[in-house]
């Protein structure tokens, strides 16, 4: 049976997750999930209507009632959620291929459930609870309510303006796709959109967040200032400055801070990243006397980071950012309107404004593949060994990581060093132990 991730339930459509594990986890979540309407809205997968079909026909066999709001970004259906007081879910694997897929519960302020809720309705997948009652709920039409997510992000004052500015925006023909343009045209920028043509097996292919070659060829085409592309269900972003230099989560965070802390924004002078961040954010804060809290990799650990600490800003490098003075989740748009706005109100060149906010140590990243059981082959004599020695080379002038993907059948090994052909060496080496060993 498929569990519940670092961000939903993921797994191949219509095999690992079928409909009547769709329909089954629809009623676990009605009979676990405190709400008689659920907000349901999904990326552009071809399997997308058929799992929300399944899943919302779950929820209402158990009584509740369903407002389908169609395809909308994951961060659209959170904001809904949260403004109706309503919990959710969202039919999106966010970055995997199109066969893949995933279901992710939201509660109704448009955050994602606690671990235990999630145990919770892991174990009500299996029960078998009899026949039901003659309450049933009742599917609704809800796509209009896409325009108050589209309003919300029309009204972002501290954006301002963008008149003057040229951004390519790259959806990844994901849930974005119907969004992108209005929302950038609103604020005066020109728009220059690609891979805004899903057909149900292009998200993420060779577009979007995690294949930036697109949005680059564009920049330079376009004579762009800046880049903006996002994952599938439009929750993370990744940047490019006019130069067609990537401009990741790291750089992207280092420029808000700057930019909030700039207004009196910035709460309690401090962020929240993981450690996958880049040791050079690090420094580059601790030069401005601003604080790092660093947590764990997923979203779910950031936000909890930030509630703790009264944060307003924290994220990933891989894009997700979480401004929770204005969101309570990532929100890919959102933070490219943000990043927009600083460096409008800079006046300065994407390139400089990235040089000026952090100087990245190289940083090397491998996706090891591992059938078996990760934890196991990472406590391997041999692995340990591996990262034991790569940590005792390093010292202070480099970090390792190596952890078992939340999302996908792999071991990640990431190394720092001050020279990156020593970091690609090293980071070769643990993942040959790792492949031996599993």
């Amino acid at each position: 049976m498929l569990e519940f991730g670092t961000d939903g339930v993921r797994g191949r459509a219509n095999s690992e997750l079928s409909v009547e594990f769709a329909l089954r986890l629809g009623q676990s979540v009605a009979r676990t999930v405190s709400g008689s309407t659920f907000v349901v809205g999904r990326d552009t997968r071809a399997s997308g209507s058929m799992l929300q079909a399944a899943f919302a026909a779950g929820l209402c066999s158990r009584g509740a009632s369903v407002l389908d709001v169609g395809v909308i970004p994951s961060p659209g259906v959170a904001y809904l959620c949260s403004r109706l007081g309503l919990p959710g879910a969202v039919i999106s694997a966010s970055h995997n291929p199109y066969f893949d897929n995933g279901i992710k519960v939201l509660g109704p302020a448009g955050t994602k459930l606690s671990p235990d809720a999630e145990a919770a309705i892991e174990a009500g997948i299996a029960v078998d609870d009899g026949d039901a009652d003659e309450t049933v709920g009742t599917i609704t039409d809800s796509r209009r309510l896409g325009e108050d997510y589209f309003g919300h992000l029309a009204r972002i004052g501290l954006v301002g303006r963008l008149d003057g500015m040229k951004i390519v925006v790259d959806t990844g023909n994901g849930a974005a796709s119907s969004f992108a343009r209005r929302v950038y045209s609103g604020y005066g920028a020109t728009v220059v959109v690609i891979n805004d043509t899903p057909d149900g097996t292009n998200i993420n292919l060779n577009a979007g967040s995690t294949h930036l070659d697109a949005v680059i060829e564009a920049v330079r085409k376009e004579g762009a200032d800046l880049g903006l592309a996002f994952d599938g269900d439009a929750d993370r972003v990744l940047a490019v400055d006019e130069k067609g230099a990537v401009v990741d989560g790291d750089f992207i965070m280092a420029i808000l801070a700057e930019f909030l802390e700039g207004r009196g924004l910035l709460a309690n002078r401090a962020i929240a990243v993981t450690v996958m961040s880049n040791l050079g954010l690090r420094l580059s804060l601790e030069e401005r006397g601003i604080g790092l809290i660093q947590t764990d990799v997923g979203d779910r650990n950031v936000f909890e980071a930030m509630r703790s600490h009264g944060l307003s800003l924290g994220g990933e490098q891989s894009g997700h950012i979480i401004l929770s003075d204005l969101a309570g989740t990532g929100d890919g748009m959102l933070t490219g309107l943000v990043l927009a706005g600083a460096i409008r109100s800079a006046g300065l060149p994407a390139s400089l404004m990235a040089g000026a906010a952090m100087q990245r140590f190289p940083q090397v990243l491998k996706n090891v593949p591992c059938a078996g059981d990760a934890r196991s082959v990472m406590e391997a004599a041999p692995v340990a060994e591996a990262i034991g020695r790569t940590r005792d080379s390093l010292g202070a002038q480099g970090r390792v990581l190596v952890r078992p993907s939340g999302t996908e059948p792999v071991i990640r090994v990431m190394v720092e060093a001050r020279d990156e052909g020593r970091a690609r060496s090293l980071a070769d080496a643990i993942a040959s132990a790792i492949e031996s060993a599993s």
